[in-house]
């Protein structure tokens, strides 16, 4: 029921908030109960007082599993980005005098489309701490971080490989860009651009052709990907990109264009295991970051 225009609205509690977005990621009352140390019959309490709030019911619950409903799944969304922007707010005032350096690695992709934006705010939030950021691939940046030559690192991995340690922010399809209106998906042995070994979505692509008996070459090599995207605009080649990828000047590619799907891949980030309370600060605002993305797909 709507409230009347003249009756003031309930104001949703932040912890609740944590609560459900917990049990909706985990698919457990039980699981999100660890997850924000309380115990399982707090947390039934918590959704049962958010349920009357709202007057909807967030959950299908049966013996082994717990669902989003309609509702749910549209609460899901405002819940990420209010508790992001409380994260954010707090911190502003919180935590404005930590001070230091963090040493930031990132695959290149995500160095030039995400970091830009995410680092503008961090500084804002945090101008006393530093910033410096490498990028390079995900093999290499993981050897870094065995080394402690970085506290913080972003990897894009396949969806195939574990990753001990290392906290999911995303995961997506992969799939084939090609210019818009262009030809080069039709041309045999398909052209297709791709970096060398390591990459997340070269392995991915090649193991797709493979399967499917497709006949290739690889026409355009950069670890960049304002050169992938040079080559898919000038249609020399196909490329495998992250579905966000897809600007308005491409096209997505796939079965009915004659091509394979390719699959997933994640984007994980790896925290020192001493950090700092700088690098504890800067993970936190990636997470923020990474959350909102997830819902409205900008940063």
């Amino acid at each position: 029921m709507n409230a009347p225009l003249n009756h003031p609205l309930p104001l949703l509690d932040l912890d609740v908030l944590r609560t459900f977005v917990a049990i909706a990621e985990t698919g457990s009352f039980t699981t999100a109960a660890n997850a924000v140390f309380r115990t399982p019959s707090a947390v039934s309490m918590q959704i049962k007082k958010l349920e009357d709030i709202l007057g909807r019911s967030m959950f299908s619950r049966d013996a082994r599993s717990v669902a989003l409903t309609t509702d749910g799944e549209m609460l899901l969304g405002y819940a990420r980005r209010l508790l992001a922007v409380n994260r954010e707010a707090v911190s502003k005032f919180i935590v404005p005098d930590i001070t230091g350096v963090v040493r930031l690695g990132s695959p290149d992709d995500y160095g030039e489309r995400v970091l830009p934006h995410v680092l503008k705010r961090f500084a804002q939030t945090h101008p006393s701490i530093a910033v410096d950021v490498t990028i390079d691939q995900s093999v290499n940046l993981r050897r870094r971080m065995d080394d402690r030559a970085l506290d913080i690192t972003l990897v894009t991995n396949s969806y195939k490989n574990s990753m001990s340690g290392a906290e999911v922010l995303l995961t997506e399809p992969i799939v084939w860009a090609g210019a818009k209106g262009g030809c080069a998906h039709m041309r045999e042995p398909l052209p297709v651009s791709m970096w060398e070994e390591g990459c997340a979505w070269r392995a991915g692509a090649l193991e797709a052709l493979g399967r499917e008996g497709r006949n290739y070459r690889v026409a355009y090599m950069s670890a960049h990907t304002t050169g992938q995207r040079s080559a898919i605009l000038a249609d020399l080649a196909i490329a495998p990109l992250p579905k966000s990828f897809i600007g308005c000047d491409m096209v997505e590619l796939g079965p009915k264009d004659g091509l394979p799907e390719i699959g997933s891949y994640s984007l994980a980030m790896f925290i020192a295991p001493d950090a700092s309370a700088p690098v504890k600060a800067a993970a936190d605002h990636i997470r923020a970051a990474f959350e909102v993305f997830r819902e409205t797909g900008k940063f």
